[in-house]
């Protein structure tokens, strides 16, 4: 059993055997690449939430993030649970960011700031910087790059964290 639905070892290695091979379509021929998603999603039982999250993912990576989006909500909202679910989040407010609505990816992403960590932290982070950027809040967002990236430097941690605390507060007005 995997999360999202029971469903086998075999089909989630065929999955990341398709997930592998991505780069081997080119533009012109992505549709070869959903088709082979869309092959596997038929396998699932009915309802199963990893069918539209797979077809979101594969929407999504072949620059499709409008036909992405309300496929990550079918998922979200049949019950994907799991590792599964934090993606999904994460690209849903990615499309959504693409597609012109970067104030609900921020307001999706947000909540994740305080969920467990996991290795998709510094994922949330940058994603959510995107958008915060997107809406012209750039300082958010780059507080938010940079302190996901100072735990990652070989030097300069604490004063990168410093920085990105600092950037985190709202500017002062220069003295007159």
């Amino acid at each position: 059993m995997c999360e999202g639905g029971p469903v086998d070892r075999d089909w989630e290695d065929r999955v990341a055997a398709a997930w592998a091979s991505l780069d081997d379509y080119p533009e012109e021929r992505a549709h070869e690449f959903r088709a082979v998603i869309d092959a596997l999603v038929a396998e699932l039982p009915a309802g199963s939430p990893l069918g539209p999250f797979e077809q979101a993912c594969a929407w999504d990576s072949t620059g499709h993030s409008d036909k992405a989006v309300p496929l990550y909500r079918e998922a979200l909202a049949r019950g994907l649970d799991g590792h599964r679910v934090r993606r999904a989040r994460i690209q849903l407010a990615s499309s959504l960011r693409n597609t012109g609505r970067a104030a609900e990816g921020v307001a999706l992403l947000t909540p994740e700031l305080d969920a467990p960590s996991d290795e998709l932290d510094d994922a949330v982070r940058a994603t959510l910087a995107l958008c915060l950027s997107g809406l012209g809040r750039d300082r958010e967002g780059l507080s938010l790059v940079l302190g996901a990236l100072a735990p990652h430097l070989p030097r300069y941690q604490r004063s990168m964290a410093a920085y990105a605390r600092a950037l985190a507060e709202p500017p002062t007005a220069p003295e007159a």
